[in-house]
């Protein structure tokens, strides 16, 4: 059954031969089911991959570079109404971002770095690092 599953599982160069920019409308749930708000100040690289029931915020900027992977139920805020904070979040290169997760306003995380699953991210994280917690902390390199 385990092969079963892992025949259909394509690696990224397959999944993503004919990937094509999503269309997105404020506030509407792609045909992925995640949803952007303030669409015109979303950035969206190649070959993203963004996970069921994220919600994107971009009123003051959102990037996400080319061969970023994020996974479901994320949350990415470029303004939080509770602390009033408010800037352009940066999602590098082919960082990952673990389910769950939520980014906050004017954070970067590095190129090739890895957020865990179920983390708080409120500072920038640098190029290549593993990084969870709540707050998040680098932990390593990869």
């Amino acid at each position: 059954m385990l092969n079963d599953i892992a025949a259909k599982v394509l690696p990224m160069e397959e999944r993503f031969k004919k990937w094509k920019k999503p269309a997105i409308k404020d506030g509407k749930p792609t045909k992925w089911n995640w949803i952007v708000r303030h669409p015109d100040g979303l950035v969206l690289g190649k070959k993203t991959d963004i996970g069921a029931f994220t919600y994107i915020n971009a009123a003051y900027g959102v990037e996400i570079g080319n061969d970023v992977q994020i996974g479901s139920h994320c949350s990415i805020y470029s303004i939080s109404t509770i602390d009033d904070k408010k800037g352009k979040v940066v999602l590098k290169k082919n960082c990952r971002i673990g389910s769950h997760s939520v980014i906050m306003p004017g954070v970067t995380i590095g190129e090739n770095s890895v957020i865990g699953a179920f983390s708080f991210v409120n500072k920038d994280v640098p190029p290549g690092c593993v990084a969870f917690g709540i707050p998040a902390k680098v932990k390593g390199k990869r």
